[in-house]
């Protein structure tokens, strides 16, 4: 039997229906972290400011730290661990921050990864404004950000070439 202060909420996670009995204040990110055992997205500034938490909500990107879990019923959740294929391949975004060495100590990495996804999927071929102006969304204390410019950049190339292999 289920408490009276817990309701089940349904979505999509990383492409598979799941269901987790959730308090009405529990928030997104405590779902995927603690129930759903995905620990990629990172919790830091707990008010929805810094990036570290962004999980694409039906392919946006979205603060998870600041998302009641119950908003995201009948929704599509996708994080850092959804994006590489099934057969253990990299998604271009993950591939070009590895090669661009995008990070340092990676605390913002999935957010940044995440929102750079996001971008792509938008807008394929973004010029180099956009994607400063996109990414300033979360924050970075280690890069400096070129790195990770070039990374979104070369990402977008990968992702123009893979529709003529």
């Amino acid at each position: 039997m289920m408490s009276a202060d817990l309701f089940n909420v349904t979505f999509r996670l990383n492409g598979s229906e799941t269901s987790f009995h959730v308090r009405p204040e529990e928030m997104l990110i405590d779902v995927l972290r603690e129930r759903a055992g995905l620990t990629g997205t990172k919790l830091s500034c707990d008010l929805g400011a810094c990036g570290a938490c962004t999980v694409l909500v039906d392919g946006k990107p979205s603060a998870s730290c600041v998302t009641f879990a119950w908003q995201v019923v009948d929704r599509d959740i996708r994080t850092i661990e959804g994006l590489s294929s099934g057969d253990g391949d990299l998604d271009p975004v993950q591939a070009a921050f590895i090669e661009h060495s995008s990070f340092q100590c990676g605390y913002c990495t999935p957010g940044m990864i995440m929102l750079a996804r996001a971008l792509l999927d938008e807008n394929p071929n973004p010029n180099r404004d956009e994607v400063r102006q996109w990414m300033s969304a979360n924050i970075c204390r280690c890069t400096g950000y070129e790195m990770i410019i070039e990374a979104v950049q070369d990402a977008a190339e990968r992702n123009r070439s893979s529709l003529y292999e």
